[in-house]
């Protein structure tokens, strides 16, 4: 019988080896999979490579990550979202290492390694820092830079609900980056509000088909993931 369960976070995320590339799911608060996080944080794998849409909030989950040292680059759109001081702090100093994409161009290098593409052209930052030493092609009179595929060793996402055979249903803005990153990692770990028995989830409500997905582990959600960061100013 397949049974994709696992009974803890702790245990979930146990394989995760020092210097891992690491998707993280959510977009703000929304589907973001701090139950996880902390427990990474707790396991002690460092020198990782992070791949999120921001720059951490706060001093817990990937911000905590980032805070304790453990995060040696961050692959993000929007580093410097309000409560992201950990990266901030980390990156003034030269601590941290920090590619920058466009919002969009992040997603679709994680779409075409999930659909399995070489890469993608793109006219976004052509003629910017951000198209330095990539291929730049004309195509019909208009400049586009290549952009290749993203893919990483484990992705973590968070799923309104679940069921043992690792078949996801979102809920509400939880459809964000959760989606594609289930595509493009070696391991997928999905941490969910529910667990229910495999039948449940009609066919519609199957957002991520079990055949993506490694583990999943039933969590309350986290309480701070949902709070207003807390302001800080940057030394």
């Amino acid at each position: 019988m397949i049974d994709k369960t696992v009974g803890s976070c702790k245990e979930a995320v146990a394989n995760v080896f020092d210097g891992a590339t690491i998707m993280i799911g959510g977009f703000g608060g929304p589907g973001f999979p701090a139950r996880l996080l902390e427990a990474l944080r707790e396991q002690g794998a460092t020198d990782l490579v992070a791949i999120q849409n921001g720059g951490g909030n706060d001093d817990y989950a990937s911000g905590g990550l980032i805070l304790d040292g453990r995060i040696r680059k961050l692959i993000a759109s929007f580093p410097i979202n309000q409560g992201a001081w950990a990266f901030c702090d980390r990156y003034l100093k030269g601590e941290i290492e920090l590619e920058l994409l466009p919002q969009g161009t992040l997603a679709e290098r994680i779409r075409a390694a999930g659909a399995g593409l070489g890469g993608f052209y793109t006219p976004t930052a052509v003629g910017t820092e951000l198209a330095a030493g990539k291929e730049i092609r004309n195509i019909d009179g208009r400049e586009y830079v290549f952009e290749t595929p993203l893919r990483a060793d484990f992705a973590f996402i968070k799923a309104y609900r679940g069921d043992r055979l690792g078949n996801l249903n979102y809920r509400m803005a939880m459809r964000n980056f959760n989606m594609i990153m289930a595509t493009a990692a070696k391991v997928v770990i999905a941490e969910v509000d529910q667990l229910v028995p495999v039948g449940a989830l009609s066919h519609e409500e199957i957002h991520t088909p079990g055949i993506f997905v490694d583990h999943v582990v039933e969590v309350e959600r986290h309480p701070r993931v949902f709070e207003p960061p807390q302001e800080r100013s940057v030394q």
